[in-house]
C-alpha cells in the first residue's frame, strides 16, 4: 500500500513538473512571437477585434487599426479584414467601427472585409470564408503583441498562412502586459491540446 502511495505521489509530481515545463516553454514562445514582425507582403491584413466606445475605437483598437492602415498604405496587402462583434447594450460592432475608421482614412469599401465574433476564434471564423472566396491564403495578423501567437495559431486552423505584424503603439505596455501574457499562455497551452474551436464553443455555446 505504501508503495502505491509513493508511486502515486511520484506520478503526480512528474505530471506537475511536465505541466510547469510545458507552460514555461509556451510562455517563451508567446513572448518571442510578440517581438517578431514580418516584412513580407500578404494577400490580406486581419485586424483582431477589441473594444469600441459608442462608435469610436478604444485606444487598444485604434492602435491595431493604425498598424493595419500603415500596412495597407505601404502596399503590404490589398485587403483589410476587420473583426469583432458587440456586447449586450452596444449599438455598434467592433468590426463596424473599425471599417468606418479605415474608410474615413481612405481605405475603400471594396478593400474591406467586415466580420464579427465574440472571441478570437469567432473573429477569425467570421472572415475566413469571405477571404478564401477572394483567393486569400496569406495574411498579416494585426493585434497586440501578447495576442499575436494565439491569433496566428487560430488563423492556421482556418487554413491561412499567417505572418506576424503586431501593433507597436499598443496602450498596454510594461508590467501591465504581464497578466495578458499569463492569460495567453494558458489559452495557447490548452488550445494546442483540446483545440481552439472547442475552447470557443465552451465559452460561447450556441444558443438553443
Amino acid at each position: 500500500m505504501l508503495f502505491l502511495v509513493k508511486l502515486a505521489v511520484k506520478a503526480m509530481a512528474f505530471v506537475l513538473l511536465a505541466l510547469v515545463v510545458y507552460l514555461g516553454v509556451t510562455a517563451v514562445q508567446i513572448y518571442l512571437t510578440s517581438r517578431q514582425s514580418s516584412n513580407q507582403p500578404a494577400q490580406a491584413i486581419i485586424v483582431m477585434g477589441s473594444a469600441e466606445y459608442d462608435g469610436r475605437p478604444s485606444p487598444d483598437l485604434k492602435a491595431r487599426l493604425s498598424e493595419a492602415l500603415d500596412l495597407y498604405r505601404s502596399g503590404r496587402a490589398p485587403l483589410v479584414a476587420v473583426t469583432g462583434g458587440r456586447i449586450a447594450g452596444d449599438l455598434y460592432t467592433e468590426a463596424g467601427v473599425s471599417a468606418a475608421w479605415l474608410e474615413h482614412r481612405g481605405v475603400p469599401p471594396s478593400a474591406l472585409v467586415v466580420g464579427g465574433g465574440a472571441d478570437s476564434y469567432e473573429n477569425l471564423g467570421s472572415i475566413a470564408d469571405p477571404l478564401k472566396a477572394r483567393g486569400v491564403s496569406t495574411v498579416l495578423m494585426v493585434t497586440d503583441p501578447f495576442h499575436e501567437d494565439r491569433s496566428m495559431a487560430i488563423a492556421g486552423t482556418f487554413g491561412f498562412e499567417a505572418m506576424s505584424s503586431p501593433t507597436t503603439t499598443s496602450p498596454i505596455t510594461g508590467l501591465a502586459t504581464v497578466p495578458y501574457f499569463a492569460k495567453e499562455t494558458v489559452a495557447v497551452a490548452f488550445g494546442r491540446i483540446v483545440g481552439y474551436g472547442l475552447l470557443s464553443n465552451t465559452a460561447h455555446p450556441a444558443a438553443g
